[in-house]
């Protein structure tokens, strides 16, 4: 079973995560094909690439499963990779869009950020818990989404913050129920494609400011300061806890 779906439909390509008995959670294995769907769909005749989640949520983000028995190099590669993944999404000339439901978590809540439309479900769930371990990730990208303030409270967050606040801060562009999904897919398709392929590439870059670098360079500091391993390890002991 692939651990990402590509379908083809039309002029758009429906990129969807599909390891449903792990909440799609992001493991190597489901970065590389991340990677791999979103570069064959920019190579394609698509106009607009569709992000979604098989199962009972889109992701809970970064596959914390096997931790212990992961060393920080390892870790550290891992977090690069999604990086990448995360600026390639950020930085598509096509037309992204993601549709939520459930949770979305970490690295996953980073994906919907990286989207040109975010589409979420009343019972969608977000947080990034990065900065409980000391990561910083796609912070920046955050940040001119929807603005310092609102990123400075979402990021801080202890609880999980739905889909209403999610909208109220600019962090997802509506709340559809799955049933409306098509539709809404339909209407921002006939926008994109009234514009022809070069001028949206144009648009969006325009709209993006380029800080690769200084992103990854943030990224790959925050990681290697001191052992990450031990510091989600710390996390997830006190997560464990709360839960008793």
């Amino acid at each position: 079973m692939t651990l990402v779906q590509y379908v083809e439909d039309g002029l758009i390509v429906r990129i969807i995560l599909n390891r449903p008995q792990k909440l799609n959670a992001f493991n190597e294995g489901i970065i590389l094909e991340l990677t791999q769907a979103l570069s064959r769909a920019e190579k394609s005749m698509a106009r607009m690439v569709v992000f979604q989640g098989n199962g009972k949520g889109f992701s809970g983000g970064f596959d914390l499963s096997d931790i212990k028995a992961s060393s920080d190099s390892e870790l550290l590669m891992r977090f690069i990779q999604i990086e990448e993944f995360l600026q390639a999404v950020y930085h598509c000339p096509l037309a992204t869009v993601a549709f939520v439901h459930g949770a979305c978590f970490g690295a996953a809540a980073d994906l919907v950020a990286a989207c040109h439309w975010r589409i979420a479900t009343n019972d969608a769930r977000f947080m990034m818990p990065g900065p409980k371990f000391g990561l910083v990730l796609g912070t920046r990208r955050l940040s001119v989404l929807v603005g310092e303030d609102n990123a400075r409270q979402l990021l801080l967050r202890d609880k999980p913050f739905d889909s209403s606040d999610a909208l109220e801060t600019n962090f997802i562009s509506e709340i559809k129920e799955y049933d409306e999904w098509a539709n809404v897919e339909e209407k921002i398709f006939s926008r994109v494609n009234k514009t022809d392929i070069e001028t949206y590439a144009e648009l969006a870059s325009q709209m993006r400011p380029d800080h690769r670098n200084a992103d990854m360079t943030t990224l790959v500091r925050s990681a290697s300061s001191r052992s990450v391993q031990s510091r989600i390890q710390i996390y997830l002991d006190h997560i464990n806890e709360q839960k008793k």
